[in-house]
C-alpha cells in the first residue's frame, strides 16, 4: 500500500477497532503508516485491546468531560444544527488525535502487545466513516 482509504461503518458512540483492517492493507516492507480520519465529529486512537472494560471507562469519561448540549451546564453551546451530540462531537475531537503514524518494520506494525487502533466514533447516528492511510517505505 501507498495510499488507501479506509471505510469504517459506526452504529452510534464507541470505539471501533480497525487494527485488523489497516493491518490488511500493508505489504512487507519497512516504513512509517500514518492514518488520518476525514471526519471533525470522530477521532483515532490507539489503546489497548484486551480489556472490554478500558473502552467503557474511556466513553464514561469523554461523555464526563463532554456532556451533549441538552445538558444544562452546556447551554451556552449554539452550534446544535444537527442535534445536541453535534458541537460536543467536534470538541472531543478537537481533544483527541484524528492522525497517527505507526512504525512498520517487515510489514508489520509495531504495536504493543495489547495496542489496537480504533476509530472512536462521538456522534449518535450511524456513520460511514473513511480514514486516509498512506504508507511511507523506509
Amino acid at each position: 500500500m501507498t495510499s488507501t482509504v479506509l471505510h469504517i461503518a459506526t452504529n452510534g458512540p464507541g470505539l471501533y477497532e480497525i487494527t485488523d483492517q489497516v493491518a490488511g492493507q500493508l505489504s512487507g516492507d519497512d516504513g512509517i503508516l500514518t492514518l488520518f480520519v476525514r471526519h471533525t465529529s470522530c477521532s483515532l486512537l490507539i489503546q489497548e485491546n484486551a480489556d472490554p472494560d478500558v473502552q467503557r471507562d474511556l466513553m464514561a469519561w469523554i461523555e464526563r468531560l463532554v456532556p451533549r448540549a441538552d445538558e444544562p451546564d452546556m447551554r451556552y453551546l449554539r452550534h446544535r444544527s444537527e442535534g445536541p451530540d453535534d458541537m460536543p462531537a467536534h470538541i472531543k475531537a478537537a481533544h483527541l488525535p484524528v492522525s497517527l503514524s505507526i512504525p512498520v518494520v517487515g510489514g508489520r506494525m509495531q504495536l504493543g502487545t495489547w495496542q489496537g487502533i480504533y476509530l472512536w466514533e462521538h456522534r449518535d447516528a450511524p456513520h460511514d466513516r473513511t480514514v486516509a492511510a498512506m504508507f511511507i517505505p523506509a
